[in-house]
């Protein structure tokens, strides 16, 4: 049985972050389900991981539930003292020993007061008391034994936990936690494992930032790849970069080196002082070094230099690399050098390095002052690198050796254009305060402003980045060149987010001073000229234009453009930024599939590159248009990894905008959930007025959830905010999109002479040619919100093209409201027409509210109602059940058996016997039919 509700309290964790799927697990029940084998759950992972936190956490919440909780900790000192761990667990217990017969008192008697000698109890005799007081103690409340740093337990208790993990039935979980990757000896092969990874990159970004006086910009960036997501690591090496670090320790005391664990500075003293110095050198050497490198800068002969490290647990050699154990090893190893070993490390480094870009870091650590011979070095480094953190590092580096005025400023340009790439606002912000005291030229300051105002506009700063723009257009850039087409383009991009009316007037003034004529730019003005076929200014142009000029046609626009081609090689710069702008333009123009082909394409690069800064801007409009064209398990993947980027970047706008996403698809999956209070905390720290793209998204998002929560009044507000008082769109291309939407609740809400007002506007602001799309959404809300015209033209034209079916949630729900309009006419025959076409274009989407509400209007128009489910559900087993819930929920086979302690194989098993009996085909068929059974028994 579970110890609780899989919910918790927010608070309950006391600070643990990004630990809550591992949580659930545990609250869900330390083993399998009801009347399977005892329930029992062994943590392992790495020191400093978060175990410990993570069983504490269990703790708590189990007691919060009404459990009844026994704890032990595992010490090396007591593992010559027999049931060592066993006192422990009873001493919040011994007045309870008292119910038991005589003789199981007389043995736990024993027991805890610690007799020693053969006056000890056999282990029998005390495994038969302790299991009788559990199955006491459990006839009144769950009870949760727990047990953390088990490897260090003595054999007694861990004989006794593995004969309560044998012999418990329901009523009492065992949770026990290790250090390292395997169970220790002594535990049954029934304990079910879960193996704690790294903090996701996301979750160590929030760990860090909550951590007083954390780093920022590089550093951060620096510092969060060094923890590898390691908890311990993340807190000790934030610490350690604080200015005042002795303040913050007991005594006054400043450490030497971060250690891990006591004793390692005794183990390293203790190895041979070849293997000490490679470890020196591995330590300082880039991550993933090869091995042979490493082992000639230091001097040694062959590999053999690595075996007493690797057998006192301090290193792994494999894969022709030298990996340290623990994150904290690398540094501590490093630490406890002193400055001169460790520059001396670094010159033999650079002398053996194969790869000049390594060999030039190795020389930039060394350095003792301005070189430009190394700074050229690391220059060329970087235009070679395919990495944009890499990049950015090595010219910023550059920058700091050039002994020359003039390239400092040069380099410090280009580190700026490098860390956009990179995304993290503060890291450009840093870089763009030192480039103004550096004295750039005119070119180098258009292209730093534009760098600058994409960090501020990706940090929702709307206004200072148009405001920083305008500025320096108006000092240092001029008329017709590559760098009056870079500000263009950026304030575009600002005034799109923003969308207010004022800033289309400023964009405007951006516009007029491009080259309509779209020549190339000119080579050698900045790092964003380098950018510059006549292609690439052609569809940059196009961009600028769809946003400046309302009157402008996307599609026409995109008629006129060449799109990249979709071959295996990568793309030179100039062709990936035509290939991005060319996928905006196309996502304007609703024309999803070359938006996506062009989308994806470029995406895949980005991440190779790390290039999450640039990615940054295409990640919603990407997640959009999946959206809309029903590739949601793509959306969702998506949306996932763009959410942990931007945390780790600091990118709070777009955040923001996947968080309203992410909301949009549980929305449409019918999953009833509302935004947590992390999220709405983000929202309303954005100015949203400066920010209606993203309002836009989440208005619309906050509507959906609404009406799967049945509640349509908040529906038709949030989507009726949308737009104005007087119906003109908040955002002109984010709104209009929702006029079917608004046009569906105001016919629930009785409020359809509001919302046909603002489809006049909307149709006005479309003019006379709207894309393909928002045409059968036009025509939609027409059917619902102009009844004395003609319904059923309306209808039929936004239904009848088979083009519409690339937008397969819209063509659904205009087939539903077609067949409702058809039965309400007494036409029954078409109705079931349109609703047999609604229901199977909403159950290959898994929208499991529209197919719920198709369902009903077909059994409305007089279709036979299918089996009800819940009596198929019934007849089920409790585990085929559970079984069911999880795969509706969306779980693999392989995580359900994780869950559920069974092979992913059973699980495939189970389900095709499950299917049959349920009247169901398919995996998402699940979410509809418990959906179904919860509207039924709501």
């Amino acid at each position: 049985m579970a110890v609780g509700p899989c919910e918790w309290d927010e608070e309950a964790g006391h600070g643990l972050v990004g630990r809550d799927t591992e949580l659930e697990r545990i609250l869900r029940g330390s083993g399998p389900v009801q009347g399977a084998s005892p329930r029992g759950l062994l943590l392992l992972g790495e020191e400093g991981i978060g175990r410990t936190r993570l069983l504490r956490a269990a703790r708590e919440q189990a007691g919060r539930r009404g459990a009844l909780v026994l704890s032990a900790h595992g010490w090396a000192g007591d593992r010559e003292r027999p049931y060592a761990g066993v006192c422990q667990l009873l001493a919040s217990i011994a007045e309870e020993i008292g119910v038991l017969p005589e003789l199981h008192q007389q043995v736990l008697g024993a027991v805890v007061t610690g007799t020693p000698g053969p006056s000890l109890p056999d282990p029998p005799a005390v495994q038969g008391a302790v299991l009788l007081l559990l199955r006491h103690l459990a006839a009144d409340r769950p009870v949760l034994v727990t047990v953390d740093d088990v490897q260090d337990c003595d054999r007694a208790s861990v004989d006794l936990i593995g004969t309560v993990l044998r012999h418990l039935g329901d009523g009492v979980s065992v949770l026990l936690a290790a250090r390292g990757e395997a169970a220790p000896t002594g535990l049954p092969t029934e304990v079910g494992v879960m193996h704690l990874p790294p903090l996701s990159p996301g979750a160590a970004a929030a760990l860090l930032d909550a951590q007083p006086g954390a780093p920022r910009g590089r550093r951060r960036l620096e510092l969060l790849g060094e923890a590898q997501g390691n908890p311990l690591a993340l807190l000790e090496l934030c610490r350690l970069a604080q200015p005042d670090v002795e303040r913050m320790l007991p005594g006054n005391r400043r450490p030497r080196h971060p250690l891990p664990r006591h004793g390692v500075e005794d183990v390293l003293a203790a190895l041979p002082a070849g293997t000490q110095g490679a470890l020196l050198h591995a330590a300082i050497a880039d991550l993933g070094e090869d091995v042979a490198t490493v082992t000639t800068a230091a001097g040694a002969q062959d590999l053999g230099v690595w075996a007493p490290a690797e057998a006192a647990g301090i290193v792994t050699v494999t894969d022709r690399r030298v990996w340290f154990r623990h994150p904290l090893m690398r540094r501590a190893v490093g630490a406890r050098q002193p400055a001169q070993s460790r520059r001396a490390a670094y010159l033999n480094l650079a002398e053996a390095a194969v790869a000049p870009a390594s060999r030039a870091r190795y020389l930039a650590a060394a350095a003792l002052g301005p070189d430009e011979s190394i700074a050229g070095a690391l220059e060329a480094a970087a235009r070679d690198s395919q990495n944009a953190f890499t990049a950015a590092a090595a010219l910023e580096e550059a920058a700091r050796l050039s002994p020359d005025a003039r390239d400092r400023a040069r380099r410090l340009a280009e580190a700026l254009s490098a860390a956009h790439l990179v995304g993290d606002a503060d890291w450009v912000t840093d870089l763009y305060r030192d480039f103004t005291r550096s004295g750039g030229d005119a070119g180098q300051a258009c292209v730093a402003a534009a760098v600058m105002s994409t960090a501020l506009s990706l940090s929702s700063l709307q206004q200072e980045a148009l405001d920083l723009l305008l500025d320096v257009s108006e000092r240092a850039c001029p008329d017709g060149g590559s760098e009056a087409l870079a500000l263009a383009l950026v304030g575009a991009a600002v005034t799109d987010q923003s969308a207010r009316p004022e800033h289309r007037g400023h964009m405007r003034a951006l516009f007029a001073r491009t080259d309509h004529e779209a020549r190339p730019p000119v080579r050698g003005a900045g790092p964003l000229s380098r950018l510059g076929t006549s292609e690439a200014a052609s569809a940059l142009h196009a961009c600028v234009s769809v946003v400046a000029t309302p009157d402008s046609s996307a599609t026409r626009l995109l008629r006129r453009l060449d799109p990249p081609r979709l071959g295996p090689l990568p793309d030179t710069p100039d062709q990936l930024v035509r290939r991005l702008a060319v996928a905006w333009v196309a996502y304007r123009a609703d024309e999803p599939d070359t938006c996506l082909r062009q989308y994806r394409k470029a995406d895949a690069q980005l991440r190779a590159r790390q290039a999450l800064g640039l990615r940054a801007w295409s990640l919603a409009p990407m997640a959009d248009t999946l959206l809309a064209t029903g590739l949601w398990a793509e959306a969702e993947t998506l949306l996932r990894e763009g959410s942990g980027d931007a945390a780790v970047l600091g990118q709070s706008r777009v955040r923001a905008d996947l968080d309203a996403l992410t909301l949009t698809l549980s929305a449409l999956r019918g999953q009833a959930i509302l935004p947590s209070s992390g999220t709405e905390a983000n929202w309303r720290a954005l100015d949203l007025a400066e920010n209606r793209a993203t309002h836009a998204r989440i208005l619309r998002a906050r509507a959906l959830a609404a009406v799967v929560h049945g509640d349509w009044s908040s529906a038709y507000r949030e989507f009726r905010m949308l737009f104005d008082a007087d119906g003109s769109p908040l955002h002109p291309f984010l709104s209009p999109i929702s006029v079917a939407d608004l046009a569906s609740v105001a016919l629930r809400t009785g409020r359809l002479a509001d919302a046909a007002r603002v489809l006049v506007q909307v149709r006005d602001q479309q003019g006379e040619r709207p894309t393909a799309r928002m045409t059968r959404l036009l025509h939609h809300a027409a059917a619902l919100l102009e009844p004395d015209g003609d319904p059923e033209e309306h209808f039929q034209l936004a239904v009848v093209n088979p083009e519409g079916e690339r937008w397969p949630w819209e063509r659904s729900r205009a087939r539903l409201g077609y067949g409702i309009w058809l039965r309400r006419a007494r036409r029954p025959l078409e109705a079931r027409e349109q609703f047999t076409a609604a229901l199977q274009l909403a159950e290959g989407l898994g929208a499991v509210p529209l197919a719920a509400a198709v369902r009903a209007e077909l059994r409305a128009s007089g279709v036979g109602a299918a089996a009800e489910p819940e009596g198929a559900l019934a007849e089920l087993t409790a585990q085929q059940r559970q079984i069911v819930t999880l795969a509706a929920g969306g779980l693999s086979n392989r995580e359900i058996g994780e869950r559920l302690y069974l092979s992913p194989r059973t699980v495939g098993t189970h389900l095709y016997n499950i299917y049959p009996k349920l009247g169901v085909s398919r995996r998402h068929q699940l979410r509809s039919l418990l959906t179904e059974v919860e509207l039924g028994a709501g």
